[in-house]
């Protein structure tokens, strides 16, 4: 009996380092696909990347680093529905195009920043993160938004010690927990089809209005009416993050 145990233990033993190699794998290929590092917890710091799983509150925001035409199909389909987005734009962009920055606040956008340059912050070292978090809110500043705030860092890449400058510099960063990837064009029914079925409670979305975006436009034809019928709630971000403090702290 006793030779009986010691094999379904030493079975068991062997499915669970088995169990383990594979989960270890599999973050690792998804790691690689996505190239993004992210670290979020309870403690700080930490980015923003979902808000209150309790509320229907959803938050769209959009990337911008290059182009100028396809921005504007996407503000008149957020127009149409009248939904309200959050725009992170690099400074370098928004030096370029200052006038498509001015419609996005017209049209009652909320706006964010990626840094000046879009470079991967975790290609360069601490002090280049800090002139280009300096630069690009001296760019801001200039065109008239000092109160721009709210941090995408380039690609989505950083760690805690980019995380702490951020705070300190008086930044909240942002992340996303659905993307569709619409960037790489994969489709406009697997765009639409990926942010319906992922899409919960107090979730940010990652969508782009870079020119490179080809197929967003016509996804949110679709994808805006739906998450409407499905009782969701778009709002900016700031509102997201207030609605999830206020859920912190009625906690505590």
């Amino acid at each position: 009996m006793q030779y009986f145990y010691a094999i379904q233990f030493n079975k068991w033993k062997r499915w669970l380092i088995i169990g383990i190699l594979a989960l270890f794998t599999a973050l690792f290929v998804w790691f690689e696909q996505n190239g993004t590092f992210s670290v979020f917890s309870n403690e700080k710091p930490s980015a923003f990347a979902k808000g209150n799983a309790d509320e229907t509150n959803i938050g769209l925001t959009f990337n911008i680093s290059w182009g100028e035409e396809k921005v504007h199909d996407i503000l008149k389909q957020l127009k149409k529905h009248e939904i309200q987005a959050t725009f992170f734009v690099s400074g370098e962009w928004a030096e370029r195009h200052p006038e498509i920055l001015e419609k996005i606040i017209e049209d009652k956008h909320e706006l964010g920043m990626m840094g000046y340059r879009y470079k991967s912050y975790l290609d360069q070292e601490i002090e280049e993160v800090r002139k280009d978090l300096v630069k690009a809110q001296e760019i801001f500043d200039k065109l008239g938004y000092e109160d721009t705030k709210l941090l995408r860092t380039p690609s989505g890449h950083f760690n805690k010690e980019i995380i702490e400058l951020a705070e300190d510099m008086g930044f909240q960063v942002i992340h996303w927990n659905v993307n569709p990837d619409d960037w790489q064009n994969p489709g406009t029914q697997k765009i639409i089809d990926h942010v319906m079925k992922e899409t919960t409670n107090g979730d940010i979305i990652l969508m782009h209005a870079s020119d490179s975006a080809k197929q967003t436009a016509e996804a949110l034809k679709t994808i805006l009416p739906g998450l409407k019928n499905k009782g969701f709630h778009l709002v900016s971000m700031s509102e997201l993050i207030n609605q999830a403090n206020a859920k912190a702290k009625l906690v505590e």
